[in-house]
């Protein structure tokens, strides 16, 4: 993780969970091996419980994905955040981790996901995409998920860790509370959705 990666996330627990501080809230992180430092310490609140996701054991991971398109490990409606940093330009076929994301939010969950739109390849053990604005608000909408932020860091802001390199994009997004009917019927295409695309995928 890069130092503006975790300043953003910082922004974002600050403008959109603080004011939760004293609220239960379980939070899920996906991609969330320490490699050069976690967002753990952000949620770092005596009534919020952080659980780690990632593909492999490792420092700061808690739940071991078998797949990072269908997450047993997860149950359906059970975080009330989820996060996801420097870990989307991995994922080959990352708008199905996307319906995942939704489907374990809760109605009014919120998402936030920070990922490069610039930089060297890196492989770990893929490297597949960079994303802009546009690609971040696709990704949201395609899940039926509400945009609240869509943005880029395009310019430089002095980042001794060549930070500024990854010029990270960064995307937060509510899942909608329409009421029972309404939640029921985005669930039901979700999950046609995610049933049609990871039927012999593996």
């Amino acid at each position: 993780m890069h130092a503006s990666s975790y300043d953003k996330m910082q922004v974002f627990v600050e403008q959109y969970l603080v004011e939760n501080q004293q609220q239960p809230l379980r939070i899920f992180d996906l991609g969330s091996q320490d490699v050069n430092g976690s967002y753990r310490s952000l949620f770092d609140r005596p009534d919020w419980h952080y659980t780690g996701l990632d593909m492999a054991p490792g420092a700061n991971v808690d739940k071991v994905l078998t797949t990072p398109y269908v997450w047993r490990e997860v149950a359906s409606a059970s975080a009330d955040v989820v996060i996801s940093g420097q870990a989307f330009e991995h994922i080959r076929y990352v708008w199905i981790s996307m319906l995942e994301v939704a489907r374990i939010l809760k109605p009014g969950g919120l998402c936030c996901i920070i990922a490069p739109s610039s930089g060297p390849e890196h492989r770990y053990p893929y490297d597949c995409w960079r994303f802009y604005p546009d690609g971040m608000q696709a990704l949201a909408q395609f899940a039926q998920l509400d945009i609240l932020q869509a943005s880029t860091q395009w310019q430089a802001q002095g980042y001794s860790d060549c930070s500024d390199s990854w010029h990270d994009s960064l995307l937060i997004c509510r899942k909608p509370d329409h009421g029972f009917v309404w939640n029921t019927k985005s669930n039901l295409k979700r999950w046609l959705q995610h049933r049609a695309m990871t039927l012999g995928l593996r």
